[in-house]
């Protein structure tokens, strides 16, 4: 059985790049273009180049026939196909640990997190390694059928992975894993609906708003949920919305929020987690190339997956004493 890696121990892993155009859980169409535009923007070319041998398998399709899903209580648009994603992206992203590959799932809006997530967690209960996840966001994506205002499954993502009620339809007896809710991290979260503020205070989810940021900068609360992922032996997924970044710097998204990180806080927080060895899985979601400006968002992605997967501004032997003496400047 091939135990989960981490680029601590192997800085050259295997990546399996599968692609899920998937829209019908956003609001506006267009996000079923992003896998196309990133591999465009020279996303595959660029991991190559750094060395990562690339196994592509290009973008899945949806099967003409649909599950079939049982009627949820309140709003919960294209269920039945997002049931579709969701059940082979977990097969996807499950056989791939299984092969020691790091899964990169290209979007295509966040309901794909269903999926992608629920086969890498399935495969950390199978080898007794706890899964943490963070969510690089604008939005917090804890909403259920019941609360959703506007039944758009990408906002109910992470509810699902947590195991709120009301979506259990999503996977029905196929095999998946879910998250604990204190391993969920939503970080740059400046949009929450009401109730699902409640519902975040009620299951004691970890909300690193942007006030926080602001407050005790990027490093700081980085660090935090690093440590706490090496403490447990953990694994680390990362669920990246181009939302997460301000909009002036990427306008490629269909659910703008101003306010965003910064390019420089987005690549430390890209760099602090490749240094970590704690990643084990990414999804790169909600990429509308209809919305961009002339490729700006998704050129910006392909660096900032880069700086995930080892790519320094200046190479320097690793420290464990972040102070200024230890780091000789």
């Amino acid at each position: 059985m091939n135990m989960l890696s981490n680029f601590e121990n192997d800085p050259k892993q295997k990546l399996m790049i599968v692609g899920a155009p998937i829209e019908e859980g956003a609001g506006r169409l267009g996000a079923l273009m992003g896998p196309a535009a990133l591999r465009t923007a020279g996303l595959i070319r660029t991991l190559e180049e750094m060395g990562h041998p690339v196994d592509d398998h290009g973008d899945l399709r949806l099967p003409q026939t649909l599950p079939a899903v049982a009627p949820v209580t309140g709003l919960a648009h294209h269920i039945e196909k997002i049931a579709a994603w969701s059940r082979m992206l977990c097969v996807e992203t499950y056989e791939a640990m299984k092969d020691g590959s790091f899964p990169v799932i290209l979007g295509g809006d966040h309901s794909l997190s269903m999926g992608s997530v629920g086969g890498i967690a399935r495969y950390c209960q199978e080898n007794n390694r706890e899964l943490f996840v963070l969510w690089l966001d604008a939005h917090s994506d804890f909403n259920t059928p019941a609360t959703s205002p506007s039944g758009n499954m990408h906002g109910m993502s992470a509810a699902l992975l947590c195991n709120e009620p009301g979506l259990e339809g999503v996977f029905g007896d196929e095999p998946h894993g879910l998250i604990k809710p204190e391993n969920l991290h939503l970080f740059g979260i400046r949009s929450i609906d009401t109730v699902e503020r409640k519902l975040l205070r009620e299951r004691g989810i970890d909300v690193i708003d942007m006030r926080q940021i602001d407050e005790f900068g990027v490093a700081k609360l980085m660090r935090r949920i690093i440590e706490r992922v090496q403490k447990a032996n953990g694994i680390l997924h990362v669920s990246f919305d181009v939302d997460f970044i301000d909009p002036s710097l990427a306008p490629g998204v269909g659910t703008t929020v101003p306010g965003g990180a910064t390019y420089r806080e987005a690549h430390l927080v890209m760099e602090m987690l490749h240094d970590s060895g704690v990643v084990g899985s990414l999804d790169i979601v909600e990429l509308n190339p209809f919305l961009d400006d002339r490729g700006k968002s998704a050129m910006l992605l392909v660096d900032l997956v880069a700086s995930l997967f080892g790519r320094q501004i200046y190479e320097r032997p690793a420290v464990s004493d972040q102070s200024t003496t230890a780091l000789n400047v």
